[in-house]
């Protein structure tokens, strides 16, 4: 039995250029589960054109089945794929094959942003939802495709034009502030938060307790779906409602 992961050991699969991820991860491990980062190779660079985006997309569906067979040779117990575009890409039945895939190649199960949330939604009974992405247009076109597919209305999604990977990670606590708080309204159940590099679990927890409403961070959501259907049911406490409820 491993020492220090005798409850799981998660492997995280995320982009080179993503600084968020892991150390959200490791704020909701709980006791006896260690997380393993495995990363797929990518620039970074401006993705101001369609071009630029386009090849950084294709840099990370390259990467990342590389970054899998890499990181599963410490034996984890689940994968967390935390790659969000990919992860919404083509709509609810391209990520459900990448799903299938991934999971089949990696031997474990796998965890990804947009199921991983589909689920939280169903768990609060949310339909309309508003979202939060760090993405350029053409990655917002892909997030509201998902989520419409999935069967929710978005009356609002804000995408906050993030210059190149590393910067989404810079985004500052106020910027998310005012944008949950512009995304708010009479109109929505819940607010998501999608984008594995910006920094929110905390923020979004808080947004909570000032909106009266889920506010669901996709690094937070797809950790708990990891411990969930790896049979932890621990609850993680400060970092959003549904990881204390469900």
């Amino acid at each position: 039995m491993d020492q220090l992961g005798y409850r799981g050991r998660i492997a995280v699969v995320v982009p080179s250029t993503n600084t968020t991820c892991q150390p959200e991860s490791e704020r909701l491990r709980p006791r006896g589960v260690t997380n393993h980062v495995g990363r797929v190779s990518i620039k970074e660079r401006p993705l101001t054109t369609e071009q630029a985006f386009m090849e950084h997309v294709q840099a990370m569906r390259d990467g990342m089945r590389t970054a899998i067979d890499q990181v599963i040779t410490c034996q984890p117990t689940h994968v967390i794929m935390g790659v969000a575009l990919e992860a919404f890409w083509g709509g609810v039945a391209a990520a459900d094959a990448l799903q299938a895939e991934l999971a089949e190649r990696a031997g474990v199960g796998v965890s990804m942003g947009s199921s991983a949330t589909v689920a939280a939604l169903r768990c609060l009974g949310a339909q309309r939802i508003a979202v939060l992405t760090p993405h350029q247009p053409r990655g917002d076109e892909q997030v509201r495709r998902y989520f419409e597919e999935a069967g929710f209305t978005i009356p609002r999604l804000t995408g906050l034009k993030c210059a190149s990977p590393v910067l989404i990670a810079h985004t500052t606590r106020q910027q998310v502030i005012d944008a949950l708080r512009g995304l708010d309204g009479d109109d929505i159940d819940a607010i998501v938060q999608v984008g594995t590099n910006l920094a929110a679990i905390e923020t979004c927890a808080q947004a909570e307790v000032w909106l009266g409403k889920p506010v669901l961070a996709i690094n937070a959501i797809t950790y708990w779906d990891a411990l969930r259907r790896s049979g932890i049911e621990d609850k993680i406490h400060g970092c959003g409602s549904v990881l204390e409820r469900f």
